[in-house]
């Protein structure tokens, strides 16, 4: 007896040795896709808001996979469709599912249905066409895992009789339909509406906590909105203003010229180009002091541009020139002035012919990463900064009309999303329905008119997010894609 239990006890250690031989450990998996986090990482896309919170929610669903794939004995699997903005320095893919954007990265969709972490590790790096030759270093590689299995811990294959003699499911059959079938609205509601209603449920405290710390800071300081600027959790945001309410009581004199203005926080402290007060949600009490103290010649500067933007008016005929939050990068005020500065000088040494307030009511934005101007949908100019100025006057003659168009269909627009999203909410008795900022105004009317051909008693008193894809943030908000189906 004692030599068979140390037979089993042997046996037990070498299968344990193999199996680990082919396996992935979670920061071995992490390690692999080193390559793939730097190419999507949400913080090298500042200068593009729509791809970074692309990328940040799909990484929040590829973490959520993977979590699952480490945890002992789940084996309830569901084909995860993501779509990353991925970095690159060579545009020479192939790949029909891949577009380049002018802007040095390209966008790659792929679903993962694995069920280990190794092959979900390569099915990850070889869609972003990233190499995977360093996982062979982590003394594991695709032909080991194979042989592994091949002789190991290998899952009993049972003939196809089997299954229709017993009544049992099977599993290969299982994950085939899995994959023809596409998502639907509610089959995914079907599926996910109860964990949903259990994580509203417990965010309602602190949902509550949220609402009376920002009325009461905002009327404390007379502020005329807190905001942020990433979809962090509410907890996080909560914890955000708890600190700014305990500078507040440590150091109430330096925030005596926060009156009437907007308080976000986001990754960098200053005043953004919009003229909102910037608290860098990883610094200290100390940094947030200094902006505070900085405020009256923030807003000398904030005089200064505001001449600049109306003498680059001037020079091109009356056109405005604005900021769009939603649509450019989060610049700071300093940032924005340099670049007005640079822009006017090259108009004034150029001396465009444009006659005296021929294009007011038009406008227009400055880029500094871009090389062609062009005529967004809602009506604005998108100019480079380093366009040529008789390209641009050129450009701007040649669009004049289609611009005011465009303006009055953005009015129009604007109108009937609002009144979509208002019926839309009441229809289905919605606690709060919003969007994404990357989803149009075009998609978000068309997701809603469709949404009101439906019956969904599903989504009472829920929050439900308007985006690019199904998830359920951790608060509980549902997000659905705006193109369901």
């Amino acid at each position: 007896t004692f030599c068979y239990s140390i037979r089993l006890c042997l046996e037990k250690i070498l299968l344990q040795c193999i199996l680990q031989s082919r396996t992935l450990s979670g920061a071995d998996a992490m390690n692999a896709l080193r390559p793939f986090y730097f190419a999507v990482h949400p913080d090298f896309f500042g200068q593009h808001p729509k791809e970074r919170e692309v990328n940040e929610n799909s990484l929040k669903r590829l973490n959520g996979y993977l979590e699952n794939l480490q945890k002992p004995g789940f084996h309830s699997f569901k084909p995860t469709q993501l779509t990353f903005y991925v970095r690159e320095r060579e545009r020479n893919s192939s790949n029909v599912q891949e577009s380049f954007s002018a802007s040095g990265f390209r966008a790659v969709s792929f679903t993962l249905h694995t069920r280990d972490l190794l092959s979900t590790v390569l099915d990850i790096l070889n869609s972003c066409s990233l190499s995977t030759e360093h996982i062979q270093s982590l003394n594991v590689n695709s032909q080991s895992h194979k042989e592994a299995r091949s002789t190991v811990n290998r899952p009993i294959k049972w003939d196809k009789t089997y299954y229709s003699f017993t009544g049992f499911k099977d599993p290969e059959e299982e994950l085939e339909q899995a994959q023809r079938v596409e998502t639907t609205l509610i089959s995914w509601l079907d599926d996910n509406e109860a964990s949903a209603v259990k994580k509203l449920k417990k965010s309602l405290p602190l949902r509550k906590e949220l609402e009376r710390l920002k009325f009461e800071l905002s009327h404390q300081l007379q502020l005329s909105d807190i905001r942020w600027q990433r979809s962090w959790g509410i907890a996080h945001r909560c914890s955000q203003l708890h600190s700014l309410g305990r500078l507040v009581q440590q150091r109430p004199e330096v925030l005596k010229n926060v009156k009437g203005r907007t308080v976000v926080f986001t990754d960098r402290s200053g005043m953004s180009a919009a003229g909102h007060i910037m608290l860098g949600t990883m610094d200290v009490h100390h940094h947030w002091t200094k902006i505070f103290e900085r405020l009256p010649n923030y807003y000398k500067l904030q005089k200064r541009l505001l001449f600049l933007e109306d003498r680059i008016s001037q020079l091109l005929g009356g056109i405005q020139v604005i900021y769009i939050e939603e649509l450019q990068p989060l610049l700071t005020l300093e940032e924005y002035y340099e670049t007005l500065d640079s822009f006017y000088n090259k108009l004034r040494d150029s001396r465009l012919l444009f006659h005296p307030r021929s294009l007011r009511g038009l406008q227009m934005i400055l880029e500094s990463d871009r090389y062609a101007p062009s005529l967004h949908e809602f009506g604005h100019f998108t100019i480079p900064t380093v366009c040529d100025p008789a390209t641009l006057q050129w450009f701007i003659f040649a669009k004049a009309q289609e611009a005011r168009e465009n303006l009055k269909r953005k009015e129009e627009m604007m109108i009937s999303e609002k009144e979509l999203i208002d019926t839309s909410a009441e229809k289905f008795s919605l606690d709060r329905l919003y969007k994404e900022p990357s989803v149009s105004s075009a998609q978000m009317i068309d997701c809603c008119k469709r949404l009101l051909e439906e019956s969904l008693p599903y989504l009472q008193g829920m929050h439900l997010c308007i985006s690019h894809f199904y998830s359920v943030l951790q608060d509980g908000d549902l997000c659905i894609p705006w193109n369901w189906k």
